[in-house]
């Protein structure tokens, strides 16, 4: 167990700093304090970070983070830390690490027991999320799917029984694809678009995967969240109830993967979903 108080002035601190998702005026004042005080800002972009910056008449030594780079950038970062270099990472938009690069950064810095402090700011599933008219007690946030139909449809599959809302990040491209295994994978179910979050185009389209399915793709610009009703199946079967199944099977002398097929037709879950449960 470790113990990290963010500012009690003995230790170094990466500053994890949340962006503008589209409208500029986002960005705090303690946001943009903080980046007048940094010696290095990191990014996913330097290009969009430079952008973003000059809007605000700030001029920054600017190293660049993403995803291919992301094990050897945190440890020259780490470096510039402990050499007393002050450093914050900030994502193209929205949170760092949410469907974006500094994992693998703040686990870096954790391990070398330099504390991580987050500046709050904008997050377009929040922001989708509260605005969608879906339940917004419970909810299960997914990030982008596989780009890979088959993949994609058994990421879908596994969420099938959740109860929970689910939350999907889309690129407008891919969006037709995406609704058409959504519906086709869990039912006609209420679900919300939102499209540019923030700026002047925002749009938010509601109603139900079977409606959604038939939007004409072209009127779909920008980044999308996808906002979809939990399974409110009263007869969903619980996970511990399918391994419970497997295991009855298996006693009676049906190898596991002949139980997993049983069990799978007898309940109609996934195979791949048990395989999960029983691995």
């Amino acid at each position: 167990m470790t113990r990290n108080k963010s500012f009690d002035g003995n230790k170094p601190v990466l500053y994890l700093i949340a962006t503008p998702i589209g409208n500029l005026k986002e960005m705090s004042p303690r946001a943009l304090e903080v980046i007048s005080e940094m010696d290095i800002i990191a990014a996913e972009d330097t290009r969009n970070a430079f952008s973003l910056l000059a809007n605000f008449g700030i001029k920054k030594e600017l190293f660049s983070l993403r995803e291919h780079n992301e094990i050897e950038a945190s440890k020259h970062l780490l470096e510039k830390i402990l050499s007393g270099k002050k450093v914050a990472y900030m994502s193209d938009a929205g949170y760092p690490c949410i469907s974006d690069p500094g994992y693998l950064l703040v686990q870096e810095m954790i391990k070398n027991d330099v504390c991580v402090s987050t500046i709050s700011g904008s997050s377009a599933f929040i922001n989708a999320l509260v605005a969608s008219g879906l339940e917004t007690k419970h909810f299960y946030f997914y990030g982008f799917l596989s780009a890979k139909e088959n993949e994609a449809k058994e990421e879908i599959l596994s969420l099938k029984g959740y109860k929970n809302t689910l939350i999907f990040y889309e690129a407008p491209h891919r969006i037709n694809k995406t609704l058409n295994l959504l519906r086709d994978n869990l039912g006609n179910r209420k679900v919300c678009l939102a499209r540019e979050l923030t700026k002047i185009n925002e749009e938010y389209i509601r109603g139900t995967l079977d409606e959604l399915v038939q939007i004409d793709e072209a009127t779909i610009k920008g980044e999308i969240v996808l906002i979809v009703e939990g399974n409110n199946d009263e007869n969903v079967i619980e996970d511990a109830k399918i391994v419970a199944r497997v295991d009855y099977f298996i006693k009676l002398g049906l190898s596991q993967k002949d139980a997993i097929n049983v069990v799978s037709e007898e309940y109609g879950v996934n195979r791949n979903h048990i395989k999960k449960l029983v691995f």
